[in-house]
């Protein structure tokens, strides 16, 4: 067994001498250290549990609380209340296999909030069997966690996306091939189509037309072979659209910033997504503010953020509905919003709107929104999301007005 407190032992080796006064000395020391010592454990980020021989909680810190959502006083309770999954008999053995007396546990918990905590379980004094209690340490993991994930999954990505830019590059050629090929069978089969067969001139004589007949089954499968051709270059200019992004995604170009307009921006963007919102019947309404100053950007790269938002605005409402496209201007930066009176995002994929290869749409690409994303992010914005089931969807960007620049920290002053 380690040495007990010096202190402990003289005032136990004394205590049948004490008289009053002495008592009260050692009681004012021993409260000041417990206080001294509830102090430094309520500053730490770790919870601390005591426990008793029998399992009973004897002492908690605030870090305890904070991390279960537990409700104080809860001292005397069983600790296996507050840790169903704890086994407490393994604990109090303290088997020689668990490791100089030390057991590990994780564990997974919903509330307050999700969190991952370890737990270590260490007998009081050092004892392995028949202690005297228990210190329990609660480690909040989630973030440590959070980035093993991140590191196992970027490795991952960052393999997959050098499959994937080659198969993508491999791709693009032969889709090029089809494309010009399917071209050019258009322009042949329109040379192929043949002429309405005239009718006998003749007066009085009635002549058979078998050539008219053909000439009409002619036109009914030059027709059909038209259509045909039209569903194919459709499907290749989507492909090499898909393509096209995954290659920006992937290998995304840094942002040429300059002066220019935001509001610039918005209008060409509605001017040429103007032909497809008509065709969906989709009410535009413009609030551009009239005196938005310039800030620099990249307005190709702005453009092409704004058409990523308005497509998916566009494919959020069915037929119909209201979509809204705002600018602002803010602390030390500028916004611009994009707002769709679609279904809304569920709050289950809310944190995901973003995550690559995820989407929402039957033929989408999951990439538009990681676009949009890293481009915000390359010219030192942010993005806010606020969506509500049934009402709709808000994306709202801020650029700032002046562009970052890297700035010389200057060195601590001398402490010679």
């Amino acid at each position: 067994m380690p040495p007990k407190s010096s202190f402990l032992d003289k005032v136990l080796g004394r205590i049948g001498r004490l008289d009053a006064e002495g008592l009260q000395t050692v009681v004012q020391r021993l409260a000041r250290e417990r206080s001294f010592l509830e102090t430094l454990f309520n500053t730490i980020e770790d919870g601390v549990l005591v426990v008793d021989e029998k399992g009973r909680v004897l002492y908690v810190n605030q870090a305890v609380n904070r991390l279960l959502g537990l409700q104080p006083n809860i001292e005397g309770q069983p600790v296996t209340d507050i840790f169903p999954e704890l086994s407490w008999d393994k604990i109090s053995r303290f088997d020689s296999s668990g490791g100089n007396g030390i057991v590990r546990h994780e564990f997974e918990i919903h509330y307050p909030r999700h969190r991952f905590l370890r737990l270590y379980a260490a007998p009081l004094d050092g004892e392995t069997t028949g202690t005297a209690g228990v210190a329990l340490i609660l480690h909040d993991a989630t973030e440590a966690r959070q980035q093993t994930f991140e590191a196992i999954e970027s490795e991952r990505v960052q393999a997959l996306t050098l499959l994937a830019a080659s198969m993508a590059h491999e791709l693009g050629n032969p889709l090029n091939a089809l494309h010009i090929h399917l071209q050019l069978m258009e322009r042949e089969l329109k040379k192929l189509t043949p002429p309405f067969s005239k009718p006998a001139s003749t007066p009085g004589r009635t002549k058979a037309r078998p050539a008219a007949t053909s000439d009409a089954a002619s036109l009914e499968v030059a027709h059909k072979l038209e259509q045909y051709l039209a569903v194919a270059k459709g499907e290749i200019n989507r492909l090499d659209y898909t393509i096209t992004q995954f290659l920006q995604a992937i290998r995304p170009m840094a942002p040429q910033l300059r002066l220019a307009s935001l509001n610039d921006a918005v209008q060409k963007t509605l001017t040429l997504l103007q032909p497809e919102l008509d065709n969906r019947g989709i009410t535009v309404r413009s609030k551009l503010a009239s005196q938005l100053p310039l800030s620099p950007i990249d307005p190709n790269q702005v453009q092409q953020v704004l058409v990523n938002l308005v497509k998916n605005a566009m494919h959020a409402m069915t037929r119909g509905g209201v979509l809204t496209l705002r600018t602002w201007e803010g602390t030390e930066g500028i916004w611009v919003g994009v707002t769709d009176t679609g279904g809304g995002i569920p709050e289950e994929q809310m944190n995901r709107i973003f995550e690559p290869f995820f989407t929402t749409k039957k033929k989408g690409s999951g990439l538009g929104l990681m676009i949009v994303q890293r481009i915000v992010r390359a010219h030192g914005g942010r993005i806010e999301l606020e969506s509500q089931i049934g009402k709709g969807t808000t994306f709202r960007i801020w650029l700032p007005l002046h562009e970052r620049k890297p700035r010389l920290l200057e060195a601590p002053p001398s402490t010679d």
